[in-house]
């Protein structure tokens, strides 16, 4: 099993779609109910600030299996919302690559 972080970037837009509180309902309910997410939020630059997008750490066998939980996620809009995967080294690999 491998950990993914993944960032979404949000377009001001974005706003809307959390705004409207039955879809927030479901996002909340969507990741409370899905255990490989680990930990996840907004993103703000600074405090009070309108959220410019989001960071999830996902534990997954695959990039696929992550795309399809981001995919499957209510918030996801494809025109508001992008995103980057990014899967994490591990302390061991990073020895292997250093040797």
């Amino acid at each position: 099993m491998a950990r993914w972080t993944v960032t979404f970037t949000d377009k001001p837009e974005m706003d809307r779609v959390r705004g409207d509180r039955k879809r927030r309902e479901a996002h909340i309910a969507f990741v409370r109910a899905r255990p490989e997410l680990q930990i996840g939020g907004a993103l703000a630059m600074r405090p009070m600030q309108d959220f410019p997008g989001a960071i999830w750490n996902v534990e997954a066998e695959s990039r696929q299996d992550v795309e399809r939980l981001i995919l499957q996620d209510p918030y996801f809009v494809a025109s508001l919302r992008s995103y980057k995967i990014t899967e994490w080294g591990t302390a061991s690999a990073i020895q292997g690559m250093l040797s």
